[in-house]
């Protein structure tokens, strides 16, 4: 006699997302973006072109729950990333998506620059596509916040079941 067991949706969504930074600049964004992405389900977290020793920022030690990947530029990076992964930049840019109407692809790679220079042209001409998170101002978010956003809209999208609002 075998046992069969029955998949049900309380198992969660399919697929699996990373998240990283292009050349970070301090290691308080590595680590605010490092513990968020425990929280909010990521796989993976990576930085390209500048490693940190420990990091004081993450209080939840995040390096016991989730791995922190370090890839020396953004060809090893390429090499090295998972297959049919779609690369995401999370950009403001003229060609990108406003998150509010984005579907997120099932394997995701979220890449994103520094507030100061963004990703490079060279990188954008690489990426599935691109996101945005508007704003009322033409300034950036700090990349911290930023991928805190696009990882709860990841998993407001597709793990919380929607219900609609109470009458009053």
């Amino acid at each position: 006699m075998s046992r069969h067991v029955k998949r049900t949706k309380d198992f969660g969504p399919r697929g699996y997302f990373g998240i990283g930074i292009h050349e970070p600049e301090n290691k308080a964004n590595v680590g605010g973006l490092w513990r968020s992405a425990m929280l909010l389900g990521a796989s993976f977290v990576f930085t390209i072109g500048n490693t940190f020793g420990r990091i004081n920022t993450d209080t939840q030690k995040s390096h016991r729950h989730l791995p922190l990947f370090y890839f020396d530029d953004f060809d090893q990076f390429m090499e090295s990333r998972p297959h049919d992964a779609k690369l995401v930049a999370v950009e403001q840019h003229e060609k990108s998506y406003d998150i509010a109407h984005y579907a997120h692809p099932e394997r995701a790679i979220y890449l994103m620059g520094t507030e100061e220079q963004g990703l490079p042209d060279s990188i954008l001409e690489q990426v599935y596509q691109i996101v945005e998170i508007p704003s009322l101002y033409d300034l950036s978010l700090n990349v911290h916040v930023a991928g805190s956003i696009v990882m709860y809209d990841r998993m407001a999208k597709t793990r919380f079941k929607t219900v609609p609002n109470p009458t009053l």
